[in-house]
């Protein structure tokens, strides 16, 4: 398999973007290697500028639900474009996103388009701030939360500790609210209450993506509802990439934990760039030009994203069977890789949540960022580099989570199970 083009190509990259790519993760430094450029994704495949085609476990990182270049979705994008980009103005197709967004999670009574992720997370802390008007937050090691600077900090000596910087640039007075817990470890986040009275929220992902897939316990959950009760602080479930993923309505459904606030992203923009955050009521009143939190976007609320994410909803609802069979897929793919790991005496502990998978070369669970830590991810970019070659194009890291799409088929999933047979019998 030659990838001469990609090769190439990244060398150019390398010389006008720092480190050839626009997001880290995509520079494959902890597989090894050289990223493919892509050339085009089509149904459950993607191939790249050389000609190669692979199956896409990656699914742009989550929104491609129904895989690349859907048909309902197409259209609706195009039908967009046709009327207009952009316009910084109210649009009918705002109105009807929040409606269905409104209508799915029983926990939203109003919610805000932002254009990212890391946007809507960023604007809901700000909005539980302002809310509880306390300044502290919690968050836990390993819960990615985008890059704004009060949530990029690492993890002390203590049990839980406030945060100091993670990434240069980032003042010591913007992580110094922030308090860091271990995640499904009660304890860790009872001692952020006893070291702080002045705590805002909790953010967690209730379903981990950022460690791989690393769910959270129910009981956990629970505890933490309580304890925003107990003290006045807000809970946050940022289901950026867990949201319409694991689920139709959320983590709240298959917890019964209700949060005071959501993020969402990806899968509600349908590949286009889109992030929501949104609440009950009285806490969204706070938010401008209703109250007195700013938060403002020029591109918010884009009319070609909306279309997008509306067209990917509306389909979601109609074939609410389809998380059913996309889980059966994924846990047929995790447990296939296992039981033909363990033919090679490799040890790994899966995961599957709705349309989610994860997989850890570990002998032991994997609860919280320390056992994701512990695990072998030297033998994880083994097995990326040879299941590439192969034709299967996982993460390119052993710290995120892999995807179903509807368009990945059950013969996909017995040759990729084969493939991984083929690769731990040379990685052993």
């Amino acid at each position: 398999m030659s990838i001469d083009a990609s090769l190439k190509a990244f060398e150019e990259a390398q010389e006008l973007i720092p480190g050839g790519v626009n997001s880290p993760v995509r520079a494959f430094k902890s597989v090894g290697g050289t990223p493919l450029f892509i050339a085009e994704g089509n149904g459950g495949r993607m191939s790249e500028i050389d000609g190669n085609s692979y199956v896409d476990y990656v699914q742009s990182w989550g929104p491609l639900i129904f895989g690349h270049r859907d048909e309902s979705i197409e259209a609706a994008v195009i039908d967009a474009v046709r009327h207009g980009l952009s316009f910084g103005a109210p649009t009918l197709a705002e109105t009807e996103l929040a409606h269905e967004v409104v209508s799915i999670f029983d926990s939203i009574d109003k919610v805000r388009f932002v254009s990212s992720g890391t946007e809507a997370v960023m604007s809901a802390i700000r909005l539980a701030r302002g809310f509880t008007a306390k300044d502290d937050i919690v968050k836990f090691e390993g819960c990615y939360h985008g890059h704004s600077d009060s949530l990029l900090v690492q993890a002390g000596s203590g049990l839980a500790t406030f945060g100091n910087p993670s990434s240069p640039g980032v003042p010591a007075d913007f992580t110094k609210h922030t308090l860091l817990a271990k995640y499904n470890d009660l304890e860790s986040v009872e001692k952020c209450f006893k070291d702080s009275d002045d705590i805002a929220c909790i953010i967690i992902e209730p379903i981990a993506g950022n460690m791989g897939l690393v769910p959270a316990d129910k009981d956990f959950l629970h505890a933490l509802r309580k304890l925003c009760d107990d003290h006045g602080a807000l809970l946050i479930f940022d289901e950026v990439m867990s949201g319409f993923r694991a689920t139709l309505h959320g983590a709240e459904s298959i917890t019964g934990v209700t949060p005071d606030l959501i993020t969402l992203g990806k899968v509600i923009g349908g590949g286009m760039p889109v992030g929501a955050f949104g609440g009950r009521k009285e806490v969204m009143a706070m938010l401008s030009p209703e109250g007195p939190v700013y938060q403002a976007g020029t591109l918010s609320g884009n009319p070609v994203a909306m279309a997008a994410g509306l067209a990917a909803v509306h389909k979601l609802k109609k074939n609410a069977r389809l998380y059913g069979i996309l889980e059966t897929r994924a846990r047929r793919l995790v447990e296939g890789m296992k039981e033909a790991a363990a033919k090679h005496a490799i040890a790994m502990q899966v995961d599957v949540r709705g349309s989610m998978f994860g997989f850890f070369f570990s002998e032991n669970p994997v609860k919280n960022f320390d056992d994701a830590a512990a695990a072998d991810h030297g033998r994880y970019a083994r097995f990326h580099a040879k299941m590439l070659e192969q034709g299967y194009y996982f993460a390119c890291s052993g710290y995120e989570t892999g995807f179903i799409s509807s368009a990945t088929t059950d013969t996909m999933i017995e040759e990729t199970i084969a493939a991984a047979d083929k690769v731990f019998g040379e990685i052993a």
